[in-house]
């Protein structure tokens, strides 16, 4: 299947491209810098921190080896406590229209000092997270740019909450998804730069079912992820999304979504071949799970306002039988 570049992915790939001379951690020395029982408390942290907030990836890593597996939680941990040090505040205000400026500032400040820890050569023993992910870079040498780069993409919820156009969000899903592929990239293995363009549309996809389910409570902390001019052609604004009204032109605004979404997906998921085989099947369920949520929002009628669209633990299950025969021979 052809990959179809986009306009917009011509600066993701530069951004992807950019980390790469950077592929051999800075400090790859300095991988067994902990004691076997404090890797294995830190590696335990982050699966239950995996545990608790995504079911569904704590499903798919499930299905991969051992290393890979603890690797690939950690990374969901670190990401997961990037995100809350952005949420948390955003929650808290909640009630505030916007943010003070002097809000803002401590919430930068907390994200620049994480970002600090969690790319030092020995971070606080104390930190699982960072003791988990510190190890995880060193022994799969991932380039500390995607570091910074996700880090970057969550930062950008303080002071952008809302995208005029797909071009600027897909930027934003890069930041905050894309970077995420990458790093799994070289925690799984991958044949050559070939997949990086399948990786950073999966990321894209992933991040806009995201965002496609999550509309009234994005909405709630003051965010709109969807592109405004497309909203506009359709008849819609925020006071529509606030009332929370299923409209035909709302059936329509979200059929184009998931058109594009399902377009996303089709096109990302043959990259999943070029990766090492003992991660393919891991990463197939990811993403074929996450998008049966499009399918949900469509059983719905694309009511995302009344109750959150989603797969249930039965209905994952039922599916890996086909999703793991896809990965071996798709």
């Amino acid at each position: 299947m052809a990959l179809h570049t986009q306009t917009w992915e011509h600066d993701l790939l530069t951004l992807a491209y950019e980390a790469m001379p950077h592929h051999t951690t800075r400090h790859a020395h300095d991988a067994h810098a902990y004691d076997a029982a404090t890797l294995a408390h830190a590696y335990r942290h982050c699966a239950a921190i995996t545990a608790t907030h995504s079911r569904s990836f704590y499903l798919a890593s499930a299905l991969l080896p051992r290393a890979k597996r603890q690797a690939v939680r950690a990374l969901y941990a670190f990401c997961r406590v990037t995100d809350d040090i952005v949420d948390s505040a955003a929650e808290a205000q909640r009630t505030k229209p916007t943010r003070t400026t002097d809000e803002c500032a401590v919430v930068a400040k907390q994200l620049q000092q994480w970002r600090q820890r969690i790319l030092q050569r020995h971070p606080p023993a104390d930190d699982a997270v960072a003791v988990a992910w510190s190890a995880v870079r060193c022994q799969y040498h991932v380039p500390h740019r995607y570091v910074e780069q996700l880090i970057d993409g969550v930062g950008r919820d303080l002071v952008q909450r809302r995208y005029a156009t797909f071009d600027e969000l897909a930027a934003y899903c890069y930041g905050v998804a894309s970077t995420v592929g990458l790093m799994s990239m070289h925690i799984i293995g991958y044949a050559g730069d070939e997949a990086i363009p399948h990786a950073i549309k999966l990321g894209v996809a992933l991040q806009m079912t995201n965002i496609l389910r999550d509309i009234p409570e994005d909405l709630r902390m003051g965010r709109v992820y969807l592109p405004q001019d497309e909203l506009a052609a359709f008849d819609l604004d925020e006071d529509y999304l606030a009332a929370g009204i299923v409209t035909p032109r709302w059936q329509r605004f979200m059929r184009f979504q998931i058109e594009r979404n399902r377009q996303l997906y089709g096109e990302a998921l043959p990259g999943i071949a070029l990766l090492d085989r003992d991660g393919r099947f891991a990463i197939r369920a990811a993403a074929e799970l996450y998008r049966a949520i499009l399918d949900d929002i469509e059983a719905r009628a694309y009511d995302v306002f009344s109750g959150r669209a989603h797969v249930s633990t039965a209905g994952k299950l039922r599916q890996l039988p086909g999703i793991w025969w896809r990965s071996q021979w798709s």
